[in-house]
């Protein structure tokens, strides 16, 4: 069973997060993906985040954290990250080794997977990814892990992340390597109104919708962008960048993206 982490935040007061995603870094510093610099990048947006954001009740990273799931990539991270005033909730991508990332990315200020407690919010992490596949599925674990915790929880409203993205996005070669059992996802989640929103990465990509008052996000990479709505991999020219969300007393969600220029 996953943890689950409480944090006191005012019941008035808007939830602060940052998400970063995607930095896909290498046991080297200079390792490139796309000819970008990862770690460079990453540590760029962070500290871009950092200065022009405020101070976040929680810093979520989505996956894809280490390309070549070496043991000293996942410590590159926790260089960025190790000296965060909140908790910094991880969840594994494609390219990730978990057990590493427990390993390394388990203790505080980190967490793998579980769930965040903060004011009128649960906040729950999901792991879609499948050893020796791209695309992802939600095993009967995790589909048990979330119809129980939405079932139990005190919260009034809920954010669920992952890394694969669960609805098509409009790009043929992504949707092909999304969340592949989606449907299932979506059932269980259908029945419950304190369902506000989903977040994943994996798309190197904006992406914002509402569907039946579900707003579905994902969000740029800190290092290499794929353009939008292509039928084929395509790497777009866009800055990296990061999301910050204001999860409302209400249930409402104010979220937007910041790309950084790095070079």
């Amino acid at each position: 069973m996953y943890p689950s982490t409480t944090e006191t935040v005012d019941q008035k007061q808007a939830v602060r997060i940052l998400q970063f995603t995607d930095p896909h870094l290498f046991a080297d510093a200079d390792g490139e993906l796309k000819e970008v610099n990862t770690f460079a990048s990453l540590e760029a947006v962070v500290k871009h985040a950092r200065v022009r954001s405020r101070s976040p009740h929680l810093t979520l990273l989505t996956g894809d954290l280490a390309q070549d799931k070496s043991e000293r990539a996942y410590q590159r991270l926790r260089q960025v990250f190790a000296d965060s005033d909140s908790p910094v909730g991880c969840l594994p991508g494609n390219h990730d080794d978990k057990t590493r990332m427990r390993e390394l990315l388990g203790d505080p200020p980190f967490q793998y997977c579980g769930g965040f407690r903060l004011a009128d919010w649960r906040i729950v992490l999901l792991d879609t990814s499948v050893p020796g596949m791209v695309g992802g599925r939600l095993d009967e674990t995790e589909l048990s892990i979330l119809e129980n915790t939405l079932n139990t929880m005190d919260e009034r409203f809920a954010l669920i992340c992952v890394h694969h993205q669960p609805i098509p996005i409009g790009s043929r070669w992504l949707d092909a390597i999304g969340l592949e059992n989606s449907e299932a996802f979506l059932d269980v989640i259908k029945p419950f109104e304190s369902v506000r929103g989903v977040l994943w990465g994996h798309v190197h990509q904006e992406f914002d919708k509402t569907v039946d008052g579900v707003r579905f996000m994902s969000s740029p990479s800190t290092c290499a962008q794929f353009m939008p709505n292509t039928r084929d991999f395509t790497l777009d020219t866009a800055d990296p960048g990061y999301r910050w969300l204001e999860l409302s007393a209400d249930g409402g969600i104010d979220t937007g993206v910041v790309r950084v220029t790095c070079s």
